[in-house]
């Protein structure tokens, strides 16, 4: 039997993209907004919220600050850019906040880029599929620029994914698992004033 693939963390996504003046994309802001359970989870792992009415005093907020920028070497934040199909390079984050709405951990984190901002391309998401990103409002942008969304076609990302599985020996279904991601993944895409 074929494992079932699907997402076991759930995360709002905002994004601001930087354009400065002369058109240049200068970064990109992220907001985090982590599903009801995930969050409670990290309450658990972390000894927060001990009464369960989803608020944390400050300290405890201080300590999570930043949790979820502890990366490992070779992780790449899970946020994309290209310009004409050439990856375009995102620097490390910076913290920018955490706050607890709804019994949702929100994080809020800076990757600072520099790279021609008209025709770039920018995708949230997570190669393997663990963590489904859903981009949530409108995309904004500072500076000269305008972004659009392109829906990634749902239809398409799931047959492709049952394509992959399908082809996966059973015997080697529970240790592979084919990088789907992408293909969930909507694409923002900024166009500038010449």
């Amino acid at each position: 039997m074929i494992a079932q693939a699907h997402p076991h963390v759930f995360i709002d996504t905002t994004l601001r993209a930087v354009v400065d003046a002369d058109g240049t994309f200068k970064g990109l802001e992220v907001q985090w907004s982590y599903d009801d359970f995930y969050s409670l989870l990290i309450f658990a792992d972390l000894g927060m919220d001990s009464d369960g009415d989803g608020r944390l005093r400050d300290d405890e907020l201080a300590r999570l600050d930043g949790f979820d920028l502890q990366w490992v070497e070779g992780y790449e934040g899970d946020s994309y850019a290209r310009q004409n199909g050439v990856p375009v390079a995102l620097g490390p984050p910076e913290a920018r906040g955490t706050r607890v709405e709804d019994g949702r951990i929100i994080t809020t984190h800076f990757r600072a880029a520099d790279a021609p901002a008209a025709g770039l391309e920018i995708k949230a998401f997570d190669p393997t599929f663990y963590t489904a990103y859903a981009l949530v409002g409108q995309i904004e942008v500072d500076g000269p620029c305008t972004a659009m969304i392109e829906p990634a076609d749902l239809d398409a990302a799931y047959s492709r994914l049952e394509e992959l599985l399908y082809a996966t020996p059973e015997a080697d279904a529970t240790d592979y698992y084919p990088e789907v991601g992408e293909s969930f993944a909507d694409t923002v895409l900024l166009s500038c004033d010449s």
